[in-house]
């Protein structure tokens, strides 16, 4: 890991970004939006900057509150690499502790579950929250839902291991619901992973693009969905990737947030 070689620079974009913890609502953005709280469920803390962009992206206005940690994820992580049931039972009960501290302290309309390898955690977040009348909204739902009525044969496409199950169990649940029959084919780019890790958001882009184009090569595809919210980045590189690729490509960030704002508008 290096330091920005523009410290200042990095600290104002960051700022900016973030802003710091209030009380007031926030200064602009949509009417609608003006003084509503999004309480972000975030399985690590380098995932937030990806929460806040798309966040004030797609719900300009909203007040953003995140919580979560990287011990979540690392203890995900090394349950899956010795083959133990994820995510861990003690991971869930931290993700029921954090949404209670959302609503108890940062008195959130509304919390997004950011992390596709918590989705499981879903349920019982959903049940913690019913006393409090607080929705709670699993970020890759929607996107799964756009997926499987677009129809067709799906390419599911991951960068980090132990989100592979999580997505797969979620896009087969949201089939069986939907009363949908699904055909998928799964990739899973570790490369572009380590991309992203080291700070190369261009070449995580570039390796997503190759693996598309290379399983459209070998399959009839009709849309693609990419897993995690990490990967909605990609949208960067290819802001109209039906144009480019020639089908949809779903994203959480844009579903998942989406979604949000018809959540926080009936909040």
């Amino acid at each position: 890991m290096t330091l920005p070689a523009d410290p200042i620079r990095w600290f104002n974009e960051t700022l900016r970004l973030s802003g710091v913890a209030h009380t007031t609502p926030e200064k602009t953005g949509r009417p609608e939006f003006i003084g509503k709280r999004l309480g972000l469920l975030n399985g690590a803390t380098w995932i937030i900057p990806w929460a806040n962009y798309f966040g004030r992206l797609y719900l300009p206005g909203v007040h953003l509150i995140n919580v979560g940690n990287e011990a979540v994820q690392i203890n995900f992580m090394a349950a899956h690499e010795v083959g133990l049931p994820t995510p861990p039972q003690a991971n869930i009960d931290a993700f029921v502790r954090y949404a209670r501290d959302l609503v108890e302290l940062g008195r959130v309309d509304a919390i997004l579950i950011t992390c596709s390898t918590m989705n499981r955690s879903y349920p019982q977040v959903v049940e913690a929250m019913n006393p409090y009348n607080v929705p709670v909204v699993q970020i890759d739902r929607p996107m799964m839902e756009r997926a499987v009525k677009y129809g067709g044969k799906l390419l599911v496409v991951a960068t980090h291991g132990p989100t592979v199950a999580s997505t797969q169990a979620l896009l087969q649940e949201t089939a069986a619901e939907l009363s949908k029959p699904i055909s998928y084919t799964g990739e899973t780019v570790e490369e572009a992973w380590s991309r992203l890790a080291e700070g190369d958001v261009a070449g995580h882009n570039e390796l997503l693009a190759q693996a598309i184009r290379h399983c459209q090569e070998e399959h009839k595809i009709d849309a693609v969905v990419l897993a995690q919210l990490s990967m909605t980045v990609f949208l960067l590189s290819y802001p109209e990737p039906e144009k480019e690729f020639g089908v949809p490509i779903f994203t959480s960030g844009q579903c998942g947030f989406e979604r949000v704002a018809e959540v926080l508008r009936h909040a």
